[in-house]
């Protein structure tokens, strides 16, 4: 009989029992000289002994400014330096942050700051085509609980935080009542009913996650990590932020948003020894026309995650770029987010063929969806994980929680997956329709409830179908009212007035009927399948 599909993550070195804040000033201590964080395009530099001080100034400004434990405190801006500083201030006096993606319109901003009742966001004034400045002024009436907007460009308000001085008596005060296991961030991922749900998650979360992670690719205060990833996800905040911070490596921030160029440039220029991406953004700096000019020696390591990375790319990266010990991780951002990982000396078909083992203090099995029963190795079945990642559960909707948590603490993944005797994890597919767009999850729900606004729809499914640059794309059918005349940009452009830009369809279809089931459930699978020969699409196995 062959073994059940279980695995605990085994380790030696143990969690940690701190705060954020606390992990932050031990390490300042400890590589107080040492570069902390290098903004490229914004030419700032830091060492840990400044980035520290930095932090105690901004929470010493929030604190002045009457944020309480447990206020949210939003976060939209792509990546720059001030969103290090107000990730470790918010998290240094107990504040919630929430994390607001960059790519968001109003409708899904709006809903964010109402649902986390934040009382003080934080902004860029624009980022390429999106006026963040306008868009708040235009959403903000219809939020009671915004009492401060605070603009990081030229915004006086800005200036007279980040130059507060430092109130040694009274961070210590509010120090003294945090504990790890309390929430520190929310992380809004999109439901199955259409509205975003806010993970919420604890520094303990956080803060063993990313150690972990480093851990497994044997970070050291010698690392410096490029992290081109975004920071508003657990990619670049766990992944990347605290990973770094947590082992005293430095954090490299190379541009606002992902360029390949920029990238490449950074790791250059700052002998970068790990890079992380998403499979597209290393195909795309691979391709750079660039990339001979930019010496990449110094690249050890790096994170791939996000979806599959095809077997010639992760080659490619491992003898292009240097990267031998690149490592694959699998996760969702309720389990802050990795729950498995591929170790530095795993063969290259573990790394495109699995998604790794169980990482640290943490639990995965796979299981019957049906029954609920641990499945044998080597046989399909849900994938769940357990341990201290796992969210504390979703912001003001627990009956979502417990949907998502049994009652002994496993997540369901949604996931289905298969464990080899080696205890490698390979996903297979998915219990959900979500569709994962070059890196980014997407559930069709929420772009179907936002098409049914459209007056000339009368009814809208959306299924994900392959594509060789994203991995997936959304394509909605739609069903018009009698005597409506729609082209498929008209579609696509009242879904970009309204959501992130990943959320709108590439390929529209018109028709006047779905295929259903006996019962009347639509059957997704037939009309992904008929997308596919219509459009011509190359189908492949559904990944994650």
């Amino acid at each position: 009989m062959s073994a059940p599909s279980y695995a605990s993550g085994v380790s030696d070195v143990p969690l940690i029992g701190e705060t954020i804040g606390e992990n932050l000033r031990g390490t300042a201590r400890r590589c107080g000289d040492r570069d902390a964080l290098v903004a490229c395009e914004q030419g700032l530099r830091w060492t840990y002994a400044e980035l520290d001080a930095a932090v105690d100034r901004l929470a010493s400004g929030l604190l002045a400014l009457g944020v309480a434990k447990g206020d949210r405190v939003g976060l939209w801006s792509p990546n720059r330096w001030e969103w290090v500083l107000v990730q470790y201030a918010t998290a240094r006096i107990g504040a919630v942050l929430v994390n607001v993606n960059p790519a968001y319109r109003t409708h899904e901003l709006s809903y964010a700051l109402r649902q986390s009742g934040t009382s003080v966001l934080f902004a860029a004034r624009a980022f390429k085509s999106s006026d963040y400045a306008a868009m708040v002024a235009q959403v903000r009436d219809g939020l009671s609980e915004l009492r401060e907007v605070v603009l990081f460009d030229d915004d006086p308000a800005w200036e007279r935080l980040v130059a507060t001085p430092a109130d040694d008596a009274a961070l210590a005060e509010r120090a003294a009542t945090l504990s790890f296991d309390d929430p520190i961030d929310i992380q809004y991922t999109s439901g199955t009913t259409g509205a975003p749900k806010g993970a919420t998650l604890s520094h303990h979360n956080l803060l063993n996650n990313g150690f972990f992670v480093g851990e497994l690719i044997d970070y050291t205060e010698q690392d410096r990590v490029c992290i081109p990833v975004p920071f508003y996800h657990c990619f670049g905040m766990v992944m990347g932020n605290l990973a770094a911070t947590s082992h005293g490596a430095c954090m490299v921030i190379p541009a606002a948003g992902f360029d390949p160029a920029a990238t490449l440039r950074a790791v250059a220029q700052e002998r970068c020894t790990s890079l992380y991406g998403v499979p597209t953004m290393f195909i795309a700096m691979l391709a750079d026309p660039t990339f001979a000019e930019h010496d990449l020696s110094s690249l050890r390591t790096g994170i791939m995650a996000g979806s599959p990375c095809p077997i010639e790319v992760m080659k490619q990266v491992i003898d292009r770029m240097h990267m031998g010990e690149v490592s694959i991780c699998y996760g969702m951002t309720e389990t802050s987010p990795v729950s498995t990982q591929t170790r530095t000396d795993d063969p290259l078909e573990l790394r495109v063929g699995s998604v790794g083992r169980v990482g640290p203090h943490v639990e995965v099995k796979v299981v019957d969806p049906e029954t609920g029963l641990v499945v044998e190795r080597g046989q399909t079945g849900e994938l769940c994980t357990r341990g201290y990642s796992v969210m504390l559960g979703y912001w003001g909707e627990p009956e979502k929680t417990s949907e998502a948590i049994d009652a002994a603490g496993w997540m369901h993944t949604g996931d289905l997956a298969t464990m080899d005797d080696g205890g490698y994890l390979a996903i297979v597919g998915r219990i959900k329709d979500m569709v994962i767009r070059g890196g980014e999850n997407v559930y069709p729900r929420e772009v179907e409830e936002l098409l049914y606004l459209h007056e000339d729809v009368i009814d809208v499914q959306v299924v994900g179908v392959p594509d060789e640059k994203y991995g997936e794309e959304l394509c909605a059918w739609v069903r018009l009212r009698e005597g409506a005349s729609l082209e498929a940009d008209d579609v696509r452009a009242f879904c970009r007035e309204r959501v992130a830009h990943f959320k709108v369809p590439r390929h529209v279809l018109f028709v006047e009927e779905f295929p259903m089931t006996v019962t009347g459930k639509v059957q997704k699978y037939k009309m992904r399948e008929t997308t596919i020969e219509q459009l011509g699409l190359v189908a492949e196995e559904a990944t994650r």
